[in-house]
């Protein structure tokens, strides 16, 4: 089972995806942790680091390529990973308002809302020119999901044994055209 969870900042792909891997076993891998980690290596903010990866797109094919590469038994988390993980069984993307994502990132990070707001969106705008200019994924485009879920609606409990009831009948094969 290999399964491709994508969101905006904040939506809750990590912490969805992180729990679901438990829950079934899977190794987990996650772009968001590279990107903070590659920003961290240079000595960047992830603002700092957005504006740099715009001028250096090697950033991006870095940490696409290792989500283009995932195989096996896996849960990727990824802005991209819906449109990058070939092969993935199961497509996912994780949506909240922008109000409640802020919201979120400020308190995961004990950082004050104005400065998240600022940060969070002008690294979305350049994430959306950037996947386009690299790779012509528009990101409004949701036809390569198979389920979309606004995590402003549900608990991370009730997300993840959603995913997981999927996951597994999916990988059964009692999932397959289930209207």
């Amino acid at each position: 089972m290999l399964i491709a969870i994508s969101g905006d900042h904040g939506a809750g792909k990590s912490t969805v995806a992180r729990e679901l891997a438990r829950r079934l076993g899977l190794r987990y891998l996650s772009a968001g942790e590279i990107f903070r980690r590659m920003a961290e290596e240079r000595g960047m903010d992830l603002q700092e680091f957005s504006e740099y990866a715009e001028r250096h797109p090697e950033v991006d094919r870095e940490i696409d390529r290792r989500l283009a590469e995932a195989e096996g038994e896996m849960v990727v988390d990824g802005r991209l990973a819906g449109w990058m993980v070939k092969g993935a069984d199961l497509r996912v993307l994780l949506t909240a308002p922008l109000e409640v994502r802020l919201r979120r990132i400020a308190e995961r990070e004990g950082r004050d809302l104005e400065e998240v707001r600022e940060e969070t969106v002008a690294r979305e705008r350049s994430e959306r020119k950037r996947f386009k200019e690299l790779y012509g994924i528009d990101i409004d485009d949701l036809s390569v999901f198979d389920l979309v879920i606004n995590t402003s609606r549900l608990g991370v409990e009730e997300e993840v044994e959603v995913l997981e009831r999927l996951a597994r009948r999916k990988k059964d094969g009692s999932g397959k055209g289930v209207r």
